[in-house]
């Protein structure tokens, strides 16, 4: 299980750095040619393509967050100027803030990780995330096709819809958020249906949300499905992924990830955590130095896998102030923006984790009475902003409220 590997995995690390080196160049002399943010973004910080020849001259660009990339991108809709003026794409995603994606159609984009995972001919894997606007169901399905996988998409069906397409369709590989398959395993119980004695299902690949250690223990020995995790983000795509070892995750060959001071931006010491920082290397969106507000470090000691990609040492926790509630992130700004359509509510948003499963209850106080039907028009606007639905809404008092720190509280702990 999980011991595919192509010979882009098994690059000497020089090689693979020499690789890297030459893409950048490569992607910077396109990017300032004929992206305008990229040639304005260069004069600001009087460099020019030439400047940039290897992975180490990264740290003369600015680290950019997504609270900038939604700044850039409101005032210069649908890209910032991160791509060529007039930019045809076979699709575009949007995630919130918002923010647009061209689609980044590298035929490999998830296709190791689903291999390393063991996915490939013969499985017949759900694939439950969101075939919409976001880029996840869309996506990952070609990843699981690249892979040699059938695909079942099945998206955000019903627990019910799930489990019976599992039993009749013979489902043998799951792909989705853990809190996801555990309720389907819930459901499936319910209906007095042994996961493990009664249905094919026997792998699952995690993305979007951690798989806590007791779960993935659940997972495997009392259900007998083996587990692996990747990790990404919408506006980079994949970015590693577990091989059999379990051990951290392998960097994927087609992104620069770099561990930084969130403070400085520059690089820390070999093994020490900060921020995760990605340059996906193609040649339609310029997107350098992106911020995924999670703190890891890099592990340097090889893999008894055979891939010799560095690794990531899982993720630690978040940087800053947003949060990531059942696979999405809730950003202050997005906050802010339902915050200005209900002038003189304040509000607090309030994270739980139970059976694994996040739990976002909403605190709202007002000086004024608040109507039912106004409680309805937040929630619906909540989500509409944020893309999730809180699970409860509560009314407090404002003094309350008021003497609570934070917009945003979070009581998980990941363990």
């Amino acid at each position: 299980m999980g011991t595919y590997f192509d010979e882009q995995e098994t690059l000497s690390l020089q090689e693979r750095s020499n690789r890297h080196d030459k893409r950048l160049a490569e992607m910077c002399r396109r990017g300032c040619a004929v992206s305008p943010y990229v040639k304005a973004a260069f004069d600001d910080y009087d460099l020019t393509a030439d400047d940039i020849k290897s992975v180490k001259d990264l740290e003369k660009l600015p680290v950019i967050s997504r609270e900038w990339l939604v700044s850039l991108e409101s005032g210069n809709p649908p890209y910032g100027g991160m791509t060529a003026p007039g930019l045809i794409t076979d699709r575009i995603f949007t995630s919130p803030g918002p923010v647009y994606e061209p689609h980044l159609s590298e035929g490999t984009l998830w296709h190791r990780g689903y291999r390393a995972a063991g996915f490939g001919e013969g499985d017949i894997v759900l694939n439950t995330f969101s075939y919409h606007m976001v880029a996840a169901g869309l996506t990952f399905h070609e990843g699981l096709r690249s892979a040699g996988a059938t695909v079942v998409p099945s998206g955000t069906s019903s627990t019910e819809m799930q489990v019976q397409l599992i039993r009749d369709l013979k489902v043998t590989a799951y792909t989705g958020t853990p809190s996801f398959l555990m309720a389907i395993i819930a459901k499936a119980e319910e209906q007095g249906i042994d996961v493990k004695a009664d249905t094919e299902l026997r792998k699952a690949c995690f993305v979007a949300e951690p798989l806590q250690p007791s779960l993935r223990i659940k997972f495997e020995e009392e259900y007998g499905i083996d587990t692996y995790q990747m990790y990404g983000a919408t506006e980079v795509g994949d970015i590693a992924y577990e091989c059999r070892e379990k051990n951290g995750w392998h960097l994927c060959e087609d992104v620069i990830v770099e561990i930084v001071d969130p403070e400085t931006g520059m690089n820390v010491e070999p093994g020490q955590w900060g921020e995760v920082v990605v340059t996906r290397l193609n040649d339609i969106f310029f997107l350098f130095r992106f911020a995924t507000g999670d703190l890891s470090r890099l592990l340097e000691a090889p893999c008894p896998c055979g891939r010799t990609s560095r690794r990531l040492d899982g993720i630690a926790g978040r940087v800053g102030d947003a949060v990531k509630v059942r696979g999405l992130f809730i950003a202050p700004s997005q906050l802010n923006k339902l915050r200005q359509q209900f002038e003189g509510l304040s509000f607090q948003i309030v994270i739980t984790r139970e059976d694994f499963r996040d739990n976002l209850k909403v605190l709202v106080a007002s000086h004024d009475e608040i109507s039912p039907e106004k409680i309805d028009r937040f929630v619906k606007s909540f989500r509409d902003i944020c893309s999730v639905r809180p699970d409860a809404v509560e009314v407090e008092d404002m003094a309350v409220l008021e003497s609570s720190p934070g917009l945003i509280v979070d009581h998980r702990e990941w363990r």
